[in-house]
């Protein structure tokens, strides 16, 4: 009798909490707790950092390698510049140009064919800190200019080792690089670092061009737009501009910044006044990329700066992820 009981006032405590449990289980979940069962919101991913010389992923920063290229049909085809992240086209004596191929997201095994520095050289690589420097020579009262300049030597007087001399090839377009030993020659070398150069989509206001042309006094490039490439080939002098590894050359953007150009104090053996291109202050630009083209300003303070280029707005002109071929050029071509 005793136990039929206790089992009956212990049913009816059962039966007393109960409304209380099914209360409690109607409650809404406390704000920004997910519920039991549903998913909860993904997080947003971190972009991957990209290349400050290319806008490509990278995040990677590798040491800047800056070297002197042949740009005369001897000396063509040229190695590495397929390679390289930026590449500067400049005027030199009598007309003809020269190139600067500027390296450090991919460094080739071999580059070439390397030929001698110039003054207006030592105005432009100051904007990547302390880079290494390669080049075969140099005007003799030019050497205490670059001695004093914001690079490491890595020439052929400096770093003999690293240099061979290509057979198939004749003097003095033979003369090419190992990059390999070039950087250990110079294991302070700055690594790569923003210079001012921004990537994305493109503004607004491009005009589609299928090709455009810069002249030199003794040059003339041809740009021209591959929808299939996705890259403006090169042609100079009316031949396609090919690489050694093979295929044309090209990039998916290319600026022509219109530059001043005057004499120098240097000049050659024939009397050939070398120009100095001035790459600091400010002035107009043409930005091609994506088959159109783009009316442009660019700016450098110092020489320690890089150059921004912005729309005639105001706005960052983006680049085209990828290699960047930058003309440097006069509005109306002179041999100073």
């Amino acid at each position: 009798m005793r136990v039929s009981r206790m089992i009956a006032v212990t049913l009816a405590g059962v039966a007393a909490l109960a409304p209380v449990a099914a209360c409690s289980s109607d409650k809404p979940a406390p704000a920004g707790n997910p519920v039991a069962g549903e998913p909860s919101a993904a997080p947003t991913p971190t972009p991957e950092p990209t290349h400050p010389f290319t806008g490509l992923p990278g995040a990677a920063r590798r040491p800047v390698l800056a070297a002197k290229i042949e740009n005369t049909s001897a000396g063509k085809p040229q190695l590495g510049l397929k390679s390289a992240d930026i590449v500067y086209i400049e005027q030199v004596e009598a007309g003809l140009t020269r190139l600067m191929a500027i390296f450090s997201s991919k460094i080739p095994a071999k580059i070439g064919p390397v030929r001698s520095a110039r003054i207006s050289d030592l105005h432009i690589v100051p904007q990547f800190g302390r880079p290494a420097f390669a080049y075969s020579g140099a005007q003799t009262k030019m050497l205490p200019l670059i001695a004093e300049a914001s690079l490491f030597d890595v020439s052929d007087s400096r770093a003999p080792g690293a240099y061979f001399r290509q057979e198939g090839r004749f003097a003095p377009y033979n003369l090419f690089a190992n990059t390999r030993q070039l950087l250990t020659e110079a294991p302070k070398a700055s690594r790569a670092k923003d210079i001012g150069l921004t990537f994305g989509d493109a503004p607004e206001g491009g005009v589609p061009r299928k090709a455009y042309s810069v002249k030199y006094p003794a040059a003339r490039f041809t740009f021209a737009w591959s929808q299939a490439a996705g890259k403006w080939l090169i042609w100079q002098d009316g031949k396609k501009d090919m690489a050694a590894e093979g295929g044309q050359l090209g990039a998916p953007t290319i600026v022509v910044q219109y530059t001043k150009t005057e004499r120098s104090e240097f000049h050659d053996k024939n009397q050939s006044y070398t120009p100095l291109v001035h790459s600091t202050g400010k002035g107009r630009a043409i930005v091609l990329r994506d088959g159109q083209a783009f009316k442009a300003r660019w700016s450098r303070e110092t020489e320690k700066d890089g150059t921004v280029f912005t729309t005639e707005t105001g706005e960052p002109m983006n680049f085209a992820p990828g290699q960047v071929w930058i003309a440097l050029a006069s509005a109306k071509p002179v041999i100073p």
